[in-house]
Protein backbone atom coordinates (compact mmCIF):
# COMPACT_ATOMS: atom_id res chain seq x y z
CA UNK A 1 0.00 0.00 0.00
CA UNK A 2 1.32 3.24 -0.61
CA UNK A 3 1.70 5.77 2.36
CA UNK A 4 -0.72 8.26 2.77
CA UNK A 5 2.10 11.05 2.65
CA UNK A 6 2.61 10.48 -0.97
CA UNK A 7 6.47 9.94 -0.61
CA UNK A 8 6.90 6.51 -1.66
CA UNK A 9 6.06 3.98 -5.09
CA UNK A 10 6.52 0.65 -5.71
CA UNK A 11 7.31 -1.86 -8.70
CA UNK A 12 8.88 -5.37 -8.71
CA UNK A 13 12.17 -3.84 -9.09
CA UNK A 14 12.44 -1.46 -6.51
CA UNK A 15 10.65 1.64 -4.75
CA UNK A 16 10.46 5.52 -6.71
CA UNK A 17 11.33 8.04 -3.67
CA UNK A 18 9.93 11.07 -4.51
CA UNK A 19 10.60 14.44 -2.86
CA UNK A 20 11.39 18.70 -2.50
CA UNK A 21 14.51 18.23 -0.01
CA UNK A 22 17.67 18.69 -2.54
CA UNK A 23 19.56 17.85 0.41
CA UNK A 24 17.86 14.46 1.00
CA UNK A 25 18.14 13.76 -2.61
CA UNK A 26 21.86 14.18 -2.84
CA UNK A 27 22.23 12.60 0.53
CA UNK A 28 20.98 9.41 -0.78
CA UNK A 29 21.26 9.93 -4.61
CA UNK A 30 24.51 11.96 -5.22
CA UNK A 31 26.98 9.22 -5.38
CA UNK A 32 24.86 7.93 -7.96
CA UNK A 33 25.18 11.03 -10.03
CA UNK A 34 28.89 11.27 -9.56
CA UNK A 35 29.19 7.78 -10.58
CA UNK A 36 28.86 8.97 -13.92
CA UNK A 37 29.06 12.24 -14.33
CA UNK A 38 29.49 12.58 -18.40
CA UNK A 39 25.57 11.76 -19.08
CA UNK A 40 24.40 12.71 -15.30
CA UNK A 41 25.31 16.56 -16.28
CA UNK A 42 22.65 18.39 -16.25
CA UNK A 43 20.98 16.41 -12.81
CA UNK A 44 24.70 17.17 -11.11
CA UNK A 45 24.36 21.00 -11.97
CA UNK A 46 20.74 21.85 -11.73
CA UNK A 47 20.60 19.76 -8.34
CA UNK A 48 24.11 21.67 -7.11
CA UNK A 49 22.20 25.10 -8.26
CA UNK A 50 18.98 24.10 -6.18
CA UNK A 51 20.93 23.47 -3.36
CA UNK A 52 23.24 26.29 -3.60
CA UNK A 53 20.97 28.90 -4.47
CA UNK A 54 17.51 27.70 -2.84
CA UNK A 55 14.40 25.55 -4.06
CA UNK A 56 13.46 28.76 -5.51
CA UNK A 57 16.19 29.37 -8.26
CA UNK A 58 14.22 28.35 -11.46
CA UNK A 59 11.28 29.83 -10.63
CA UNK A 60 8.37 30.14 -7.87
CA UNK A 61 7.04 26.63 -8.19
CA UNK A 62 8.97 23.76 -5.91
CA UNK A 63 11.37 21.28 -7.36
CA UNK A 64 10.38 17.67 -7.75
CA UNK A 65 13.08 14.69 -7.47
CA UNK A 66 12.82 11.13 -7.25
CA UNK A 67 15.48 7.85 -7.05
CA UNK A 68 14.84 4.49 -8.02
CA UNK A 69 16.03 1.99 -4.75
CA UNK A 70 16.98 -1.92 -5.96
CA UNK A 71 18.48 -3.27 -2.67
CA UNK A 72 19.46 -0.50 -1.20
CA UNK A 73 20.86 1.04 -4.14
CA UNK A 74 20.18 3.81 -5.89
CA UNK A 75 19.34 3.24 -9.97
CA UNK A 76 18.25 6.16 -10.96
CA UNK A 77 17.05 9.97 -10.69
CA UNK A 78 14.72 12.01 -12.02
CA UNK A 79 14.25 15.93 -11.42
CA UNK A 80 11.63 18.53 -12.64
CA UNK A 81 11.87 22.19 -11.52
CA UNK A 82 8.37 23.77 -12.88
CA UNK A 83 7.42 25.01 -15.42
CA UNK A 84 10.55 22.64 -16.99
CA UNK A 85 10.24 19.55 -18.42
CA UNK A 86 10.73 16.13 -16.45
CA UNK A 87 14.65 15.48 -16.80
CA UNK A 88 15.50 11.32 -16.29
CA UNK A 89 18.56 9.05 -15.90
CA UNK A 90 18.54 5.98 -17.68
CA UNK A 91 15.33 3.78 -17.52
CA UNK A 92 14.22 0.43 -18.51
CA UNK A 93 10.77 0.65 -20.03
CA UNK A 94 9.76 -1.26 -16.63
CA UNK A 95 10.74 1.25 -14.61
CA UNK A 96 9.78 4.07 -16.90
CA UNK A 97 6.27 2.55 -16.59
CA UNK A 98 6.48 2.79 -12.64
CA UNK A 99 7.54 6.51 -12.44
CA UNK A 100 4.97 7.32 -15.13
CA UNK A 101 2.08 5.68 -12.95
CA UNK A 102 3.67 7.21 -9.82
CA UNK A 103 3.99 10.78 -11.24
CA UNK A 104 0.38 10.35 -12.58
CA UNK A 105 -0.63 9.53 -9.05
CA UNK A 106 0.22 11.98 -7.41
CA UNK A 107 -1.21 14.57 -9.85
CA UNK A 108 1.47 15.90 -11.55
CA UNK A 109 0.60 17.57 -15.05
CA UNK A 110 4.18 17.57 -17.16
CA UNK A 111 4.85 19.47 -20.15
CA UNK A 112 7.31 17.01 -21.48
CA UNK A 113 10.13 14.74 -20.65
CA UNK A 114 13.86 14.76 -21.57
CA UNK A 115 16.11 11.82 -21.30
CA UNK A 116 18.57 9.61 -23.42
CA UNK A 117 16.41 8.42 -26.57
CA UNK A 118 15.54 4.77 -25.27
CA UNK A 119 14.42 6.43 -21.97
CA UNK A 120 12.51 9.29 -23.37
CA UNK A 121 10.39 7.30 -26.03
CA UNK A 122 9.94 4.50 -22.76
CA UNK A 123 8.01 7.11 -20.53
CA UNK A 124 6.34 9.58 -23.26
CA UNK A 125 4.24 6.25 -23.95
CA UNK A 126 3.54 5.39 -20.33
CA UNK A 127 2.83 9.14 -20.08
CA UNK A 128 0.12 9.22 -23.26
CA UNK A 129 -1.42 5.39 -22.03
CA UNK A 130 -1.79 6.78 -18.17
CA UNK A 131 -2.93 10.42 -18.84
CA UNK A 132 -3.87 10.70 -22.29
CA UNK A 133 -1.29 13.47 -23.30
CA UNK A 134 0.09 12.68 -26.37
CA UNK A 135 3.83 13.35 -26.67
CA UNK A 136 5.66 15.60 -29.96
CA UNK A 137 9.13 15.36 -30.65
CA UNK A 138 10.50 18.33 -29.70
CA UNK A 139 14.09 17.78 -30.31
CA UNK A 140 17.02 15.72 -30.71
CA UNK A 141 20.06 16.55 -29.21
CA UNK A 142 24.08 15.31 -28.75
CA UNK A 143 25.92 15.22 -25.90
CA UNK A 144 29.74 15.71 -26.19
CA UNK A 145 33.14 15.61 -25.27
CA UNK A 146 35.91 17.49 -25.34
CA UNK A 147 38.98 15.11 -26.58
CA UNK A 148 41.79 16.96 -27.77
CA UNK A 149 41.07 21.11 -28.21
CA UNK A 150 41.60 22.41 -31.46
CA UNK A 151 41.40 25.86 -31.79
CA UNK A 152 40.09 27.44 -35.23
CA UNK A 153 42.95 28.83 -37.03
CA UNK A 154 42.78 31.49 -38.10
CA UNK A 155 40.94 33.36 -34.85
CA UNK A 156 38.62 36.28 -35.82
CA UNK A 157 39.67 39.17 -34.98
CA UNK A 158 39.51 40.48 -31.58
CA UNK A 159 39.77 39.28 -27.99
CA UNK A 160 37.92 36.80 -25.09
CA UNK A 161 36.69 38.37 -21.75
CA UNK A 162 34.95 37.75 -18.63
CA UNK A 163 31.52 39.62 -18.86
CA UNK A 164 30.81 42.12 -15.96
CA UNK A 165 28.00 43.88 -14.51
CA UNK A 166 28.32 46.29 -17.63
CA UNK A 167 27.45 43.85 -19.73
CA UNK A 168 24.22 43.01 -18.02
CA UNK A 169 21.63 44.44 -20.21
CA UNK A 170 23.24 42.46 -23.11
CA UNK A 171 23.48 39.40 -21.53
CA UNK A 172 19.70 39.23 -20.53
CA UNK A 173 18.63 40.07 -24.38
CA UNK A 174 21.07 37.77 -25.36
CA UNK A 175 20.17 34.93 -23.18
CA UNK A 176 16.67 35.20 -24.22
CA UNK A 177 17.41 35.48 -27.86
CA UNK A 178 19.15 31.79 -27.13
CA UNK A 179 16.69 30.22 -25.16
CA UNK A 180 13.86 30.98 -27.96
CA UNK A 181 16.29 29.79 -30.77
CA UNK A 182 16.59 26.38 -28.77
CA UNK A 183 12.96 26.40 -28.01
CA UNK A 184 12.98 26.91 -24.02
CA UNK A 185 10.88 29.56 -21.93
CA UNK A 186 12.99 31.15 -19.66
CA UNK A 187 12.09 32.54 -16.05
CA UNK A 188 13.29 35.71 -14.53
CA UNK A 189 15.01 33.51 -12.03
CA UNK A 190 16.65 31.18 -14.67
CA UNK A 191 17.71 35.02 -16.35
CA UNK A 192 19.14 36.55 -13.23
CA UNK A 193 21.54 33.22 -12.51
CA UNK A 194 22.59 33.41 -15.90
CA UNK A 195 23.95 36.58 -15.93
CA UNK A 196 25.47 36.11 -12.63
CA UNK A 197 27.06 33.24 -14.02
CA UNK A 198 30.34 32.50 -15.54
CA UNK A 199 30.06 34.46 -19.46
CA UNK A 200 32.74 35.03 -21.40
CA UNK A 201 32.18 37.24 -24.06
CA UNK A 202 34.17 37.30 -27.48
CA UNK A 203 34.31 40.76 -28.42
CA UNK A 204 36.10 43.18 -31.63
CA UNK A 205 39.02 45.00 -31.41
CA UNK A 206 37.37 48.15 -30.90
CA UNK A 207 35.47 46.32 -27.84
CA UNK A 208 32.23 45.61 -29.10
CA UNK A 209 31.00 42.52 -27.99
CA UNK A 210 29.83 39.99 -30.76
CA UNK A 211 29.52 36.49 -29.21
CA UNK A 212 28.97 34.75 -25.99
CA UNK A 213 29.49 31.14 -24.11
CA UNK A 214 28.88 30.52 -20.68
CA UNK A 215 29.95 27.57 -18.62
CA UNK A 216 28.51 25.38 -15.48
CA UNK A 217 30.60 25.28 -12.17
CA UNK A 218 32.99 22.00 -12.19
CA UNK A 219 30.77 19.49 -10.52
CA UNK A 220 32.62 15.58 -10.22
CA UNK A 221 35.36 16.76 -12.66
CA UNK A 222 32.98 17.87 -15.16
CA UNK A 223 31.97 21.48 -16.63
CA UNK A 224 29.13 22.17 -19.17
CA UNK A 225 29.31 24.66 -21.92
CA UNK A 226 26.05 26.30 -22.36
CA UNK A 227 24.49 29.12 -24.25
CA UNK A 228 26.88 29.70 -26.79
CA UNK A 229 25.18 32.72 -29.05
CA UNK A 230 26.08 34.85 -31.54
CA UNK A 231 23.27 37.30 -33.12
CA UNK A 232 21.92 36.48 -36.13
CA UNK A 233 23.45 39.26 -37.99
CA UNK A 234 26.76 38.61 -36.87
CA UNK A 235 26.93 34.71 -37.47
CA UNK A 236 29.24 33.18 -40.06
CA UNK A 237 32.89 35.14 -39.01
CA UNK A 238 34.09 32.34 -36.19
CA UNK A 239 32.70 34.29 -33.20
CA UNK A 240 31.37 31.33 -31.93
CA UNK A 241 33.54 28.57 -32.45
CA UNK A 242 36.39 31.52 -30.96
CA UNK A 243 34.70 32.13 -27.77
CA UNK A 244 33.21 27.81 -27.26
CA UNK A 245 37.33 27.67 -27.80
CA UNK A 246 38.32 29.78 -24.84
CA UNK A 247 35.90 28.83 -22.38
CA UNK A 248 36.42 24.94 -22.78
CA UNK A 249 41.11 25.78 -22.60
CA UNK A 250 39.75 27.62 -19.72
CA UNK A 251 37.72 25.18 -17.80
CA UNK A 252 40.70 22.83 -18.73
CA UNK A 253 42.71 24.72 -17.37
CA UNK A 254 40.91 25.51 -14.35
CA UNK A 255 41.20 21.30 -13.84
CA UNK A 256 37.62 20.01 -15.14
CA UNK A 257 38.56 16.37 -15.94
CA UNK A 258 35.25 16.07 -18.88
CA UNK A 259 34.42 19.72 -20.66
CA UNK A 260 30.80 18.41 -21.87
CA UNK A 261 28.34 20.32 -24.68
CA UNK A 262 25.05 19.51 -25.84
CA UNK A 263 24.12 20.50 -29.37
CA UNK A 264 20.79 20.23 -31.05
CA UNK A 265 20.55 17.66 -34.02
CA UNK A 266 19.01 19.37 -36.41
CA UNK A 267 21.54 22.35 -36.50
CA UNK A 268 24.30 20.73 -38.81
CA UNK A 269 26.58 24.16 -38.89
CA UNK A 270 26.76 23.86 -34.88
CA UNK A 271 27.57 20.06 -35.10
CA UNK A 272 30.04 20.52 -37.60
CA UNK A 273 31.89 23.56 -35.30
CA UNK A 274 31.95 21.52 -32.12
CA UNK A 275 33.48 18.40 -34.12
CA UNK A 276 36.36 20.68 -35.53
CA UNK A 277 36.90 22.35 -32.13
CA UNK A 278 37.90 18.53 -31.01
CA UNK A 279 34.42 17.39 -29.37
CA UNK A 280 33.39 13.79 -29.35
CA UNK A 281 30.06 12.23 -29.46
CA UNK A 282 28.88 10.72 -25.76
CA UNK A 283 25.47 10.01 -26.30
CA UNK A 284 21.89 11.44 -27.91
CA UNK A 285 18.91 12.30 -25.91
CA UNK A 286 15.31 13.15 -27.11
CA UNK A 287 13.36 16.27 -25.55
CA UNK A 288 9.05 15.11 -26.11
CA UNK A 289 6.45 18.01 -25.34
CA UNK A 290 3.14 16.65 -24.05
CA UNK A 291 -0.26 17.60 -25.40
CA UNK A 292 -2.84 18.70 -22.40
CA UNK A 293 -4.13 15.37 -20.93
CA UNK A 294 -7.45 14.33 -22.58
CA UNK A 295 -8.37 12.39 -19.45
Amino acid sequence: MTPPDGRRGADEDGHWHVTGDVDDFLARAGDFLRSRPAPHTVHLTVTETLRTSGADAYGAEAPVLGRLERAGEVRATFFRTPPHRLNLTPLTPGEADALAARLAGLGHRLPGVSADHGTASAFADAWHRLTGAAPTLSARLRLYRLGTLAPPRPLPPGRSRPAGPRDRERLVRWYHEFAAAVGEAPTEAAAVRFVQGRVTLWETPDGVPVSMAAVTPVIAGQVRVAAVHTPARLRGRGYAGAVTAEVSRAASAAGARQVLLFTNLANTTSNALYVRLGYLPVDDFTVYDFAPPTR
